[in-house]
């Protein structure tokens, strides 16, 4: 009988398949339940050995502009700012590149001053603001938010400062103009040394209370015209303010950049005022404290536009244009005039890790966004020539992962991600999906799994993979990565797998060594059916 390695979901159902294919077999015996009833095979499983270690890597992808699917139209998912440090892993400081999308028929006047009265122009504030992701707690006396999507000490603020981009940010690749450019999370960015805040070094941390701006409105004397109580709300019709990171901006700066460049050739489309300013670099760096602790947080911002104003990444500008009378300098009129620019074009993320070497023990280190994964390897030596004399028929192939737990759980993702890392001829990486993750989809696994309320494991159904490389219809083994899983690692196209992430959780998993952790060791559990002799 010719050796059979398939996939077997249901081993009643299988048998009848293998009845029908190999129909001249004397020893099957259908009967009217359906199930085969016989004793000529037996079903049984077994534990494989897996080598589990440490792999840092160097970068991900940190651009949108080949993510052209839905949600995405160019940009990722989340682009995360500030700091996070934990002695258990990497220390992360993630900043955010971004160009700036303006409306080439702005002016600074629209009163239509018939008189054609002289005036003067002054800048009330300008910032930059970012929505937080948040939810309303309460609304009694006034809007109480938990922020979300954060990761680390929120009470200790991380160093923040915003410069003027000096590299030109190409959507096409200057090498070979063919193709899409890249942009990688350690890319390096040419940037004007004068920062553009308010105040150079800024502590900054996420504050929920930040609902609402106030804007005193001044002439062009000095004097108080009005004040605006500026909310940004879900919709014109509620009144509830949602929360904002509001980082201000140096007033000179905005002038110069902006309204200075009202109706010149720098404002004649997107693409000239892009070659004039190419963009900022939201910069975070971790803050020495003088009590000595170490902390800050990473927060993740969602910069994709948004049908709703108050949800989209803008800078703001508020400024009021005071008209005097003719040969006076008596006030005849004051226009208060407001105007945004977002942040749009390509948005990149870049982390600075400082590469951490983790010690060779019972447990590996996988993090998020350019941390750490996970090498994992399986069916190594001569095991699979071996299982392929064994003659099984592969019923299912599970890959578990134990979390330590005695390592810090706070930050473990609710999911990782299983993937192919091969070496071309010429040692260049082969990244590709492992195919369960595309034929088995529904059950390919890897979420978090809880045991007694503890985070306990994940795992992984790779039967088809195991399936192919027994049966011969595949010889291609390479080392599996294991990494914290990111949106885009379920958007599969075709085999090739590109390494996104602006996930910033970490765990600590057990490996694969036996003396150390005993049951709870990474292990490959194959059932497999087996006619007897």
């Amino acid at each position: 009988m010719k050796n059979i390695f398939r996939k077997n979901a249901y081993f009643g159902v299988l048998l009848l398949v293998l009845a029908g294919v190999i129909s001249c077999e004397k020893d099957f015996t259908d009967i009217n339940s359906g199930v085969v009833s016989n004793t000529k095979f037996t079903t049984n499983d077994t534990i494989l050995e897996v080598l589990v270690s440490n792999a840092p890597i160097d970068n991900v992808k940190a651009d949108g502009l080949e993510l052209l699917s839905s949600p995405y139209f160019g940009l990722q998912g989340q682009y995360l700012l500030g700091t996070y440090i934990n002695d258990e892993y990497e220390k992360i400081e993630a900043s955010i590149v971004s160009q700036i999308s303006i409306d080439p028929e702005l002016e600074i006047v629209s009163y239509e001053n018939p008189d054609n009265l002289a005036y003067e122009t002054t800048i009330d504030t300008a910032f930059l603001r970012l929505p937080y992701h948040s939810t309303l707690v309460s609304n009694t006396d006034r809007p109480v938010y938990t922020l979300d999507s954060i990761v680390g000490n929120q009470e200790l603020p991380f160093t923040l400062n915003i410069y003027e981009l000096d590299t030109y940010l190409n959507t096409l690749n200057p090498e070979d103009p063919t193709k899409t450019n890249s942009f990688f999370s350690d890319a390096t960015y040419q940037t004007k040394s004068t920062p553009l805040t308010i105040e150079e070094d800024m502590d900054f941390k996420p504050n929920p209370n930040d609902t609402l701006v106030i804007v005193k409105r001044r002439n062009s004397l000095g004097a108080i015209h009005q004040t605006d109580t500026i909310r940004y709300t879900s919709s014109a019709a509620s009144e509830i303010g949602l929360p904002m990171a509001i980082i201000p901006l140096d007033e000179t700066f905005v002038k110069e950049t902006f309204l200075d460049n009202y109706g010149t050739s720098n404002f004649d489309s997107q693409n000239t005022f892009n070659n004039f300013f190419r963009g900022i670099v939201i910069e975070a760096k971790e803050k020495v404290h003088d009590s000595g602790e170490e902390g800050g947080s990473l927060i993740a911002f969602n910069l994709r536009s948004s049908a709703t104003t108050a949800l989209n990444p803008l800078i703001e500008v508020y400024y009021t244009n005071t008209f005097f009378k003719a040969n006076s300098t008596e006030i005849d009129t004051v226009i208060t005039k407001t105007h945004t620019f977002q942040l749009g074009g390509i948005i990149n993320s870049k982390y600075a890790v400082n590469n951490k070497v983790y010690p060779a023990n019972n447990e590996v280190k996988i993090q998020g966004a350019a941390g750490s994964e996970a090498n994992v390897e399986i069916l190594q030596g001569n095991q699979i020539s071996v299982l392929k004399n064994k003659e099984w028929l592969i019923n299912d192939a599970t890959l578990t992962f134990y979390i330590n737990q005695s390592s810090d759980t706070v930050t473990a993702p609710n999911r990782l991600h299983l993937y192919k890392r091969g070496v071309s001829a010429t040692g260049k990486p082969i990244l590709s999906h492992v195919k369960d993750s595309y034929s088995e989809s529904a059950t390919f696994g890897g979420n978090l799994v809880r045991e007694n309320s503890k985070k306990d494991n994940y795992v992984f159904k790779i039967t088809d993979y195991v399936s192919d490389l027994l049966s011969g219809e595949t010889n291609y083994n390479p080392t599996l990565r294991l990494k914290v899983f990111n949106n885009t690692d379920a958007q599969i196209a075709d085999t090739t797998y590109t390494r996104y992430n602006w996930n910033p959780k970490s765990v600590s998993i057990l490996n694969g060594d036996e003396s150390l952790n005993g049951t709870r060791r990474a292990q490959l559990k194959i059932s497999y059916t087996k006619k007897k002799n």
